[in-house]
């Protein structure tokens, strides 16, 4: 009787998992338990750059990798999880409904940005969040050339200063000069509850931050918080209003909710706990990796973020512990130790820093490099070659 791995989402834990679950069933010679990736398109889109211009183009095919190793694509956006019947229901390409059986399940469905009832928020603010809305967000921007000059369509305020929130700003000011002109008086407003410039990111890498916004000219407004969005700008909590044709909300990611269809417990993020081979806790069957899981990636109490950091060494190990737990072999603990940050921080480089608590170790154009080998090598899925492909996909390799 034929077995199938299921995974839900061909983003970078999804596409690993499914590697991985296909070298070692390569190595086993079992011909018997299929491999079987749901998701709505045969391709890995490259989140990490969605701050970025030119996004439409940011994404790898996967069909010719998935055919070459023996993987089996359905597009479909999954709907529903019966753990008790092992059963996945879906909408299928057509817009039909549809139902999956697994032995094991292997979720992978990601995260998406955290959008709270802020009044005008769904509809007037954009985000760099999934590609349709970083597009709708780079059309508008194009847009704003056919509109006379003024301070809304000049300005762009960024909601939320983290990870996201600096990359962003500090790639827009260059973005809109190269749509409304060089002389164009462009101004980016980023608006964080924190105290200090970046503080979210530790005092390592603030004295970059600050240097890449001064020469970009982003304004920081600290302490405070939008509390209403409308068509014509944003209103902070202290009662002031900005105007702007663009606010980009950047505060804050969630898991996906199919998480919730799994019995066990969570974190704040709604992801779910995994032990160390990345089962679910309290579940049998199945396992959640990449940013639905609440992982531990060392003994000292560190757990993995919702990065395509963790998101690719996680989906060596789950697909391979789903695999190894039908051939009954022994399932790899998922440890990752190494943690590394690579902040872009548009014209003036990026910041480069290593441990958790982010010591700098390049800035500036030295750290560009690195991150543009990061963005458009690194983390791009393996060429079709069954061989090398497999290989790449070892739960043992070594993380630098």
């Amino acid at each position: 009787m034929q077995s199938n791995i299921l995974i839900i989402g061909a983003g970078f834990a999804g596409v690993w998992s499914a590697l991985s679950a296909a070298r070692l069933l390569d190595q086993a010679q079992r011909a018997d338990i299929s491999i079987s990736v749901l998701a709505p398109q045969p391709e890995l889109r490259i989140r990490p750059r969605f701050y970025e211009a030119d996004v439409h183009g940011m994404k790898a095919p996967l069909g010719e990798l998935f055919a070459a190793v023996g993987i089996h694509f359905i597009p479909g956006n999954a709907e529903s999880i019966d753990t008790e019947g092992r059963s996945v229901s879906y909408t299928d390409a057509h817009g039909h409904p549809q139902q999956i059986v697994y032995q094991r399940l292997i979720l992978a469905a990601g995260s998406q940005v955290a959008r709270p009832a802020v009044p005008g928020l769904a509809q007037y603010a954009f985000d760099v969040d999934q590609m349709e809305s970083a597009m709708r967000l780079e059309q508008h921007l194009v847009g704003l050339a056919a509109l006379p000059a003024s301070p809304a369509r000049d300005t762009v305020v960024v909601c939320g200063g983290g990870f996201t929130g600096i990359e962003t700003a500090t790639e827009m000011p260059a973005r809109l000069r190269a749509i409304l002109g060089a002389d164009s008086a462009v101004r980016v407003l980023v608006v964080d509850r924190g105290a200090s410039v970046g503080a979210a990111l530790g005092a390592g890498i603030t004295p970059s931050i600050v240097a890449a916004c001064e020469q970009a000219g982003v304004q920081w407004l600290l302490g405070t918080s939008v509390v209403a969005v409308d068509a014509a700008g944003v209103t902070l909590d202290n009662g002031e209003h900005i105007a702007s044709n663009t606010v980009i909300w950047t505060a804050g990611v969630k898991a996906s909710p199919l998480t919730a269809q799994v019995a066990g417990e969570r974190d704040n993020f709604g992801r779910l706990k995994v032990d160390g081979h990345l089962k679910v806790l309290g579940q049998e069957h199945v396992y959640a990796t990449g940013d639905t899981a609440w992982a531990a990636v060392d003994d000292v109490g560190n757990h993995a973020l919702m990065t395509c950091q963790h998101a690719i060494p996680m989906g060596r190990h789950s697909g391979n512990n789903a695999a190894a737990d039908l051939l009954g072999l022994q399932p790899v603990v998922y440890r990752q130790p190494k943690y590394v940050t690579c902040l872009d921080l548009g014209d003036w480089g990026a910041a480069f820093s290593e441990g958790w608590e982010r010591e700098l170790k390049l800035h500036g154009q030295e750290g560009k490099d690195l991150k543009r080998q990061i963005n458009t090598v690194w983390i791009y899925p393996p060429a079709a070659d069954r061989t090398q492909a497999l290989a790449a996909a070892d739960p043992q390799i070594a993380i630098a």
